[in-house]
C-alpha cells in the first residue's frame, strides 16, 4: 500500500507518500518562517492561506519526483489535530476532496501520534513498547506506548512546552523568529556556569513539567545584566542547560518506574544536539537504547504523517466524507 502524507497543523506545508514495502518514497516541505517572521511568532490567517497556495503544487511536485501517478497512490492521510483550526481546516479538506475524486479511502492522523512514530521511518526503528519524550514549541509530554493507538500519559507540561520557552526566552534576549535554533546555537560558545537557574518541578515527584518559571528567571538576570553579547551567550547555555536536565531527570525517573528499555525522543526540540547527547549518555547508564528522527523529520512533516496513517489504514481505519478537525485533542484519547 501506498500513502500520501498531508501535514498542515501550523506553519510548515508538508507531503510524502510511504510505501509498505519500500519505505519513504520522497517527500515535500514547504516551511512558511519568513511569512511570518516579520510578526514575531505564527499568524493563523495567513498560514491557512498560505497552505491552500502551496498544497496543490507541492502534492503535483511530490508525485512527479517519486515517479508515480495518481493511480499508484491507496490511501491519504493528513493531520487532523491537534492544531491550528484554519490550517487543519485547509489539509482535511484537500486531503477528502482528492481521496474522494480519487476513490480511495482517508485517514485523519493525530499530530502527536506522527510525531511519536516518526524514529520508525529510520533504521534500526525502536519497537513496541517504549517510553516516549516529546518535545516540541506546542506540547512536552512523557507517553508508554505499548503498540500503535496503545498510549499511556505519564506527564506533560503545565504552563509552557519546553520549545515555547526556548522561543520566549530567544525573545527576550533579542534574538529572531523562530528564536529557539538561534538560542541554542549562541549556546555553543556560552558558560554553562556563570548562572544557574532552576530545574523546575524535579525536586518532587512526578512527571510533569513546567517552564513558565524558568522563562521568568532567564527575563530577571537579563534585565539586571549588561546586556553583553557574552552575557547573552552565558544565559543562552545557562537557559538551555537547565530545560536538558529537567528533560533528562524526568525521563530518568520515568524509564526506572517503567522499567522500559528503549527510550522513542521525537519532536522540534528533539533535534537539539546536546539533549541528544545528554539524553543517550545517561539512558545507556541504565542499560536504555535512545531512538531519534532524523532532524529533518524533528519538525512537522509529511513522511511522519504518511507512516501514521500508512498504520492506520492497514489496520483496517478509514473516515466517513464527513470532515472533521479536532484543535485540541488529547493523545490517550486514541485506541
Amino acid at each position: 500500500m501506498r500513502v500520501l502524507g498531508i501535514e498542515t497543523s501550523c506553519d510548515e506545508t508538508g507531503v510524502a507518500i510511504y510505501d509498505g514495502e519500500k519505505g519513504l518514497l520522497a517527500q515535500q516541505l514547504y516551511s512558511q518562517v519568513a511569512l511570518h517572521a516579520e510578526y514575531g511568532g505564527v499568524v493563523p490567517e495567513l498560514a491557512s492561506r498560505d497552505h491552500i497556495r502551496k498544497l496543490l503544487p507541492l502534492v503535483e511536485a511530490l508525485l512527479q519526483s517519486a515517479q508515480l501517478n495518481r493511480e499508484a497512490i491507496d490511501g491519504i492521510a493528513y493531520t487532523a489535530g491537534p492544531g491550528l483550526a484554519g490550517a487543519l481546516l485547509v489539509g482535511a479538506c484537500f486531503a477528502r476532496s482528492l481521496a474522494y475524486a480519487w476513490k480511495i479511502p482517508a485517514i485523519g492522523v493525530h499530530h502527536l501520534e506522527g510525531h511519536l512514530l516518526s524514529p520508525m521511518l529510520e533504521t534500526p526503528a525502536p519497537e513496541f513498547p517504549f517510553l516516549a519524550l516529546l518535545v516540541s514549541g506546542g506540547h512536552t509530554l512523557l507517553a508508554e506506548v505499548q503498540g500503535l493507538g496503545a498510549y499511556t500519559l505519564l506527564g506533560e507540561s503545565l504552563d509552557d512546552a519546553a520549545g515555547e520557552a526556548f522561543d520566549k526566552t530567544a525573545k527576550i534576549l533579542g534574538l529572531g523568529y523562530p528564536g529557539g535554533p538561534m538560542l541554542a546555537k549562541l549556546a555553543e560558545t556560552g558558560d554553562i556556569t556563570r548562572y544557574h537557574f532552576p530545574r523546575p518541578m524535579t525536586d518532587r515527584p512526578g512527571l510533569d513539567f513546567s517552564f513558565s518559571g524558568l522563562k521568568t528567571h532567564v527575563l530577571h538576570a537579563w534585565q539586571q545584566s549588561d546586556h553583553a553579547m557574552q552575557t547573552k551567550c552565558d544565559m543562552a547555555a545557562c537557559f538551555q542547560q537547565a530545560v536538558i536536565d529537567t528533560l533528562v531527570i524526568k525521563c530518568m525517573r520515568a524509564l526506572t518506574q517503567t522499567k522500559a528499555k528503549q527510550l522513542v525522543v521525537s519532536g522540534g526540540v528533539s533535534a537539539n544536539l546536546a539533549l541528544r547527547a545528554k539524553l543517550t549518555e545517561k539512558a545507556a547508564s541504565l542499560g536504555v537504547k535512545v531512538f531519534f528522527p532524523r532532524l529533518e523529520f524533528c519538525t512537522d512533516n509529511g513522511a511522519m504523517i504518511a507512516y501514521a496513517g500508512y498504520q492506520r489504514l492497514m489496520a483496517g481505519q478509514h473516515e466517513p466524507l464527513a470532515v472533521e478537525i479536532r484543535s485540541r485533542w488529547p493523545l490517550d484519547g486514541l485506541n
